[in-house]
């Protein structure tokens, strides 16, 4: 992470801090304190970096001098036609690509680069595809249980029974994800939103600190794409969110900022209203 980028990123909690700042002498927690291996250390204020990052496969740029910061808590969307970039770019936070060249950071001191796909999972980072992918033959219920982390070694798994902390957790996800009333019936027998809502909930099982999800209003129907903005309006802040997503609908009701990419760069960013506005996006993505 350059310099600039790591100074924006402090100027920001600097400037939140300040807001609310105790009258102890004013002083700031967490600039000075130890680095914990495995912990995500969010005190420069972004929880995800990316930094002049670049990716060829077979001659073709796929990724090109990306670059682009979220912060904690912050749901944001990205969006851009077909070929931009947006699932290499998640390929690349999740471990499933190399990049050639640059920089990936969780927090200001984990290097994804160094981390394989399995890994990175068990740091904090879980990503939804845009085909659910649930064991259609187990219920609701299992389906949460099995994603629940714990010792997933066969000996513990077999002598494993939720305790009263993991009960609760597993109706808190139910609850959020909408499943309550569904939560004895067959994963299989569900909609395709409320599969989308399940796999959701099997990562929220996982507690992760970064959610990646692919186009996950795909397919559902007006009422579900409605819940599911206020699902994701609901997990913003104790989660941070990146969104990838062609529904212009959907991401006005959950988008504070977003990234437009194209041939595997930032091509503009900020409010949907500003990048709709943008003639670059206007020509490549949205037409008149």
């Amino acid at each position: 992470m350059t310099p600039d980028l790591m100074e924006s990123g402090a100027q920001r909690l600097h400037e939140a801090q300040v807001r609310s700042s105790t009258s102890s002498g004013d002083r700031f927690p967490g600039y000075g304190r130890v680095v914990v291996p495995g912990e995500v250390d969010v005190t420069h204020g972004r929880i995800l970096y990316l930094e002049d990052v670049n990716v060829s496969f077979d001659g073709f740029k796929a990724i090109n001098g990306l670059s682009l910061d979220i912060a904690p808590g912050e749901l944001r969307c990205v969006i851009g036609p077909n070929g931009a970039g947006k699932t290499t770019m998640m390929d690349i936070i999740t471990g499933k690509t190399r990049p050639d060249s640059g920089q990936v950071y969780f927090g200001s001191t984990i290097d994804l680069l160094r981390f394989r796909e399995a890994d990175i999972a068990a740091l904090g980072i879980g990503r939804k595809f845009q085909k659910p992918t649930v064991f259609e033959q187990l219920s609701v219920f299992e389906n949460l249980e099995l994603a629940l982390a714990a010792d997933k070694r066969v000996p513990s798994s077999l002598r494993f029974r939720l305790n009263g902390t993991q009960k609760d957790r597993l109706a808190e996800v139910l609850e959020t994800i909408h499943l309550t009333e569904q939560v004895d019936r067959p994963a299989g027998l569900l909609s395709h939103g409320q599969k989308q809502w399940l796999e959701i909930g099997m990562l929220l099982m996982q507690d992760p600190k970064l959610l990646l999800l692919d186009e996950p209003v795909a397919g559902m129907t007006d009422e579900e794409t409605e819940r599911t903005a206020q699902l994701f309006l609901s997990l913003k802040g104790k989660h941070s969110l990146m969104v990838v997503e062609h529904d212009m609908s959907f991401i006005r009701t959950i988008a504070e900022k977003v990234t437009v990419l194209c041939d595997g760069s930032v091509l503009a960013e900020g409010t949907l209203d500003e990048v709709q506005a943008d003639e670059r996006v206007i020509e490549v993505y949205l037409g008149r």
